[in-house]
């Protein structure tokens, strides 16, 4: 049996299956059970069932009396409302960035777009969706807003797994890392209109491939 105490195992059990239901490895539609979950990951039901009841109040999962429990269908409400406010403070953040980063700042971003160009020919779609995530929350973090990225990324998770999807099904990911690239490209010539509206292309461009994703999956909606 697990040996972390209560409060951090209740954390562990929750990220771990939060995580497997952004990454599809815990599809859209699968039951799952408290005492299946416990098992796998060596703790008690207790914390298991802590982290089914937040992830219900998240709607990743349903939870039924006659049914049991159920991995949320992706709901393409919540991916444009998650879509709209990211475009909205995202276009505030960029601009600010424009303003604020200097040269150590524009380096990690710098480094962060190395990291997604070396995965297009090496990676797979699961690391290019974190170096995706860590571009927009350096942006975050060096404008000092990272309580706001943390904020918005608690609404974010049908707009998730649709953006993994999206890398899992088309593995032509030039697109997404170029739109990184120029973003950063702008911040560093401290052009904030540019800026802005390369990320409101960049936030947009799940909206036009997101019939042809639901055509392709349709267990998942």
């Amino acid at each position: 049996m697990n040996t972390r105490i209560n409060g951090s195992t209740r954390d562990y059990v929750y990220q771990t299956i939060k995580t497997r239901i952004i990454n599809l490895e815990l599809k859209p539609g699968t039951k799952i059970s408290e005492k299946e979950i416990a098992e796998k990951l060596e703790v008690s039901r207790t914390p298991v069932r802590e982290a089914f009841l937040k992830l219900s109040q998240e709607e990743l999962l349903g939870i039924y009396p006659q049914s049991g429990t159920i991995v949320s269908k992706i709901d393409l409400d919540h991916v444009e409302e998650a879509r709209f406010t990211r475009e909205n403070i995202e276009k505030a953040i960029v601009r600010l960035a424009c303003e604020v980063f200097d040269e150590n700042k524009l380096f990690r971003l710098e480094t962060n777009v190395a990291m997604q160009e070396l995965c297009l020919g090496k990676g797979t779609y699961h690391q290019l969706f974190e170096l995706d995530e860590e571009f927009h929350k350096i942006l975050f973090e060096e404008c000092n807003k990272l309580r706001t990225w943390k904020m918005i990324r608690n609404m974010n998770s049908h707009f998730d797994r649709l953006r993994v999807l999206r890398l899992a099904a088309n593995t032509d990911w030039n697109v997404v890392v170029s739109q990184h690239k120029e973003i950063y490209q702008a911040i560093m010539e401290k052009d904030p209109n540019k800026a802005e509206r390369l990320m409101v292309q960049h936030l947009k461009l799940v909206n036009f491939e997101k019939d042809e994703i639901k055509d392709r999956y349709p267990d998942y909606f």
